[in-house]
């Protein structure tokens, strides 16, 4: 069976470049009459093809031609098809953010690598934390808190000093990001099926902004994050180079 294939690609020139290069060699078919999109550039691009195909889901084979490649395979123009039907699955989940503004607007919105409230001026945000309608925090002096995906782990998670989390764990990362009271609190690790509630404190004198990947909301009052299981994005990595393995050598990295 002969693959059909799609190909999008970042503003970046190697990407584009790529493209061209690529769908001249393999052919190219639109984006929703593909069996894979082979996505370009850099873990920005394959997060927009990803969210760019939630409800098609097609399997999303990235290749590196950007600066970060954490999601993305090796760029190569040789082999493409072999490459893919030999490629290991990696099904993910997003977290689905319903976001409420203090003028009572609802806005919702997807993330796959993680949910995160950031102040939005000079003033320090105060967050109070509940898990499954229980308090766990009553006050987070913080720039902010996010929930991270196992397949977020690794992004603006890790930079925030939140645990690395391998994708079958089934587990959440609570992580806050420059906490200043409790001092000492470094976040907590929440099973998949946990909801997350954080309801901001003075939020006019503390405004506060909600971001879902790339999906933002302004001067938020409360927010709320949960798994959608239902949900099943896949993407394709070249076989001996699963996430899971990426995981594991990220943790070793030196």
């Amino acid at each position: 069976m002969t693959l059909t294939l799609a190909f999008v690609a970042s503003d970046r020139p190697e990407a584009q470049q790529a493209r061209a290069a690529l769908a001249a060699r393999y052919g190219a078919v639109p984006e929703a009459e593909a069996d894979v999109i082979v996505a370009l550039g850099g873990d920005g691009q394959m997060l927009e093809t990803l969210h760019a195909n939630l409800r098609r889901r097609t399997p999303v084979f990235g290749m590196n031609r950007g600066s970060v490649g954490f999601l993305m395979n090796d760029f190569s123009e040789h082999d493409l098809p072999e490459r893919i039907a030999s490629a290991e699955r990696t099904v993910i989940h997003p977290l689905q953010m319903d976001a409420w503004t203090e003028s009572g607007e609802v806005h919702t919105g997807l993330a796959i690598n993680e949910v995160s409230l950031l102040r939005q001026t000079r003033q320090t945000a105060k967050l109070r934390i509940t898990i499954d309608d229980r308090v766990r925090l009553d006050e987070l002096s913080c720039d902010g808190c996010m929930v991270a995906t196992p397949a977020g782990s690794t992004a603006y998670n890790l930079s925030a000093h939140g645990p690395i989390i391998p994708l079958n764990a089934r587990i959440l990362a609570l992580t806050p990001i420059s906490a200043f009271r409790p001092r000492r609190w470094r976040g907590a690790l929440l099973s998949h099926e946990a909801k997350v509630a954080f309801e901001v404190l003075e939020p006019d004198k503390r405004p506060v902004s909600a971001t879902a990947d790339n999906f933002e909301v302004r001067r938020v009052a409360r927010v709320e994050v949960r798994e959608r299981r239902d949900v099943a994005l896949t993407m394709l990595f070249d076989a001996g180079r699963s996430y899971e393995e990426r995981v594991m050598a990220e943790q070793f990295s030196q």
